[in-house]
């Protein structure tokens, strides 16, 4: 596969659904997620509390020096199922050295996670939801403080 960057040389616009287009919404999604959560040391578990609006968790699976990979959800009560559901499900992968953000797992509660056929597909509905995702969460004010309440039973 032979990667077009000639649209990114030029300084235009890259198209949707390219891999230059990818690159630019991963970029993005950097962006709106600082926006949220600024600074991803602070806990390994955080929610951002809206008044009338779902609670966002954000929880941080394991950190490396140039890498963080962390989950970003809601949590609904299932009264049918007995426990909570969490939707929508993404597993992302920061890369702070690039200042990129990467979906690298999507769980729908319909169709479980999310496979297809063709990868640049796949990762651009998926970043391309985070993204869309990220904007509403801002529009709505969330933004991430540690989750006190869970750090206490922990230590």
């Amino acid at each position: 596969m032979q990667i077009d960057l000639a649209p990114v040389r030029r300084g235009r616009a890259a198209n949707a659904r390219s891999f230059a287009g990818l690159m630019e919404l991963y970029e993005q999604n950097y962006m709106r997620l600082r926006q949220i959560a600024p600074d991803l040391t602070v806990a390994d578990e955080m929610i951002s509390v809206v008044p009338d609006h779902q609670d966002l968790f954000l929880s941080v699976n394991e950190r490396c020096k140039y890498t963080t990979m962390l989950r970003l959800t809601y949590r609904f009560e299932d009264a049918e199922q007995g426990g909570p559901i969490f939707e929508p499900d993404l597993h992302l992968k920061v890369y702070h050295d690039a200042r990129v953000v990467e979906v690298q797992q999507m769980h729908s509660r319909s169709k479980g996670p999310l496979y297809m056929a063709e990868i640049l597909e796949q990762k651009w509905l998926m970043n391309r939801f985070l993204y869309k995702w990220l904007g509403y969460c801002l529009y709505q004010g969330h933004y991430f403080q540690p989750m006190r309440h869970l750090k206490a039973g922990n230590s």
